[in-house]
């Protein structure tokens, strides 16, 4: 029997998931957009048009396919961004980043032989990468313990504590300790803007080299390796298998879109997909596809309040954010650096590509993480090719 409105297991689960995937990782969105040169009003309009563009694209795929198909913001991407430094054209040159990576993403969909050959990249150096990208913005909670203990001790602590009860509630829970502490350090007085919905701000692209090779390839490559490719294997993992193509095309289309007005890349979700589509979501597998549903309408709502989000955190105390931002990415760094060195036929060539990536070299034009995946690739073929002589 079909229903003609969500079951309301579905969007309950939707909620969770929303709350989840929006308040664990916000700091690190804004933290990587300031990173390459956006304003606090661009900051804002980033994540507003991130929050609408995960939403839309995850109720339209969902709505589409009847598949719990849920869409994110590339958290591994924009923690990329919080560990390049602007270019010489700032923050417009980063926006012509992100419409690279877009149209690579729509590209990745509609030819195979870009899929395929993003798809050969060996999972543990993506993985690797991914861990050297994030390694520095995870050792910010610890350094902060020792210079602002105040600020540091109550976010770590709430992570740790809550975590041990509940591993999805310790990063939202964290946040509320953080929002108290904002409120603490400004006496209850945190400067508002005079609008409470979030205005867009349209960023003109500027075309430069820096924005394709420090911006637009690595975020293409560590959004598809890292969130798009295990995102489709988590629905194939609880029995839905659509099309990657029309799945791809359709996420690279919205990041275009939304990244004129400062949204980096969204992606095929993957810890939000697995909320919804397994059988805590419904125990129907064809009613699932709600839980992505509501999701999405619960980001596009949480996008629209994005302008006091980033008064808040503009409100916040030194560290204070690098600490909440760097223990949401604790548990990622994790699985990245687990995954990365599991296997001893690539152990060497991952820690290649992790020290690289992680080192913050730039030759040639081109970002650690870039070189990671190269030095690393490197490693691994000739390491091959002597156990095969």
């Amino acid at each position: 029997m079909a229903y003609s409105i969500p079951p309301l297991q579905t969007v309950s689960t939707g909620f969770v998931a929303a709350i989840v995937g929006f308040f664990s990782s916000f700091p690190i969105v804004l933290q990587g957009l300031t990173s390459v040169g956006a304003s606090a009003g661009q900051a804002a309009s980033g994540l507003l048009f991130a929050a609408l563009a995960m939403g839309l694209a995850g109720i339209l795929l969902s709505l589409w396919k009847k598949d719990p198909i849920s869409v994110a913001w590339s958290t591994p991407g924009v923690a990329l961004l919080a560990v390049t430094p602007a270019t010489a054209g700032g923050f417009n040159e980063a926006v012509f980043g992100f419409l690279v990576a877009a149209a690579l993403t729509i590209l990745a969909g509609l030819w195979r032989p870009l899929n395929r050959l993003i798809t050969r990249i060996p999972g543990p150096l993506a993985q690797a990468m991914l861990a050297g990208v994030l390694i520095p913005l995870c050792l910010v909670p610890f350094q902060a313990l020792a210079a602002a203990p105040m600020v540091a001790v109550p976010v770590v602590l709430t992570w740790f504590v809550v975590g041990l009860v509940n591993r999805l509630y310790a990063v939202p829970a964290a946040v509320v300790v953080a929002l108290a502490l904002v409120g603490w350090s400004t006496g209850f007085a945190i400067p508002m803007p005079d609008h409470i919905l979030t205005r867009p701000v349209l960023v003109m692209p500027e075309a430069g080299v820096a924005g394709v090779l420090t911006i637009g390839i690595p975020l293409f490559i560590v959004t598809m390796a890292t969130q798009n490719i295990p995102g489709i294997a988590v629905l194939r993992s609880f029995g839905y298998t659509p099309p990657p193509g029309p799945l791809l095309t359709t996420v690279g289309v919205a990041s275009g879109v939304s990244a004129v007005f400062g949204s980096a890349a969204i992606c095929l979700a993957a810890i939000t997909a697995a909320l919804c589509a397994n059988p805590d979501s419904h125990p129907d597998p064809r009613q699932r596809y709600w839980s992505a549903v509501t999701t999405g309408v619960f980001y596009c709502l949480f996008g629209l309040f994005a302008a006091v989000i980033t008064a808040v955190a503009a409100a916040a105390p030194p560290l204070l954010l690098g600490t909440l931002a760097g223990v949401a990415l604790i548990g990622v760094f994790t699985s990245s650096a687990t995954s990365a060195l599991a296997d001893e036929t690539y152990r060497e060539a991952a820690a290649v590509t992790f020290l690289t990536t992680a080192s913050g070299m730039a030759v040639f034009g081109l970002s650690a993480a870039v070189w990671g995946l190269v030095l690393g690739g490197i490693v691994h073929l000739l390491k091959s090719r002597l156990r095969r002589a």
